[in-house]
């Protein structure tokens, strides 16, 4: 089993989450993150000051498969999410040793 961490855009979710339905994900764990990276933030005027926006908003979803569909999650993500520009985001992976549903005490990839 693979842990697919991907951060991206806030207005991409929706299709995102509906792409990856189709190809077979069951469940998606979604946390509202701030970061920077080359995209360097920007500036906003707040009553007449301007102030550098350092970090900016993104979305970070967490996704366990089994191994066999890590390739078409990540192809997945990645034509939904683009934009072309900087800031689109980024894809992690990560092994999962192990993985227990609680209600049911089913282990391994039964417990996705």
């Amino acid at each position: 089993m693979k842990k697919i961490e991907a951060i991206i855009r806030p207005f991409k979710i929706d299709d995102v989450r509906e792409a990856l339905s189709e190809v077979g994900v069951r469940g998606i764990t979604l946390t509202e993150v701030k970061g920077y990276g080359r995209q360097k933030g920007h500036t906003e005027v707040y009553r007449g000051s301007e102030y550098q926006i350092d970090f900016l908003p993104k979305l970070k979803l967490e996704i366990v498969v089994a191994d066999h569909l890590v390739d078409n999650v990540i192809d997945t993500i990645v034509k939904t999410a683009r934009t072309g520009q900087v800031g689109d985001g980024k894809i992690f992976v990560y092994d999962v040793l192990e993985a227990v549903r609680i209600r049911t005490e089913e282990a391994g990839e039964d417990a996705l």
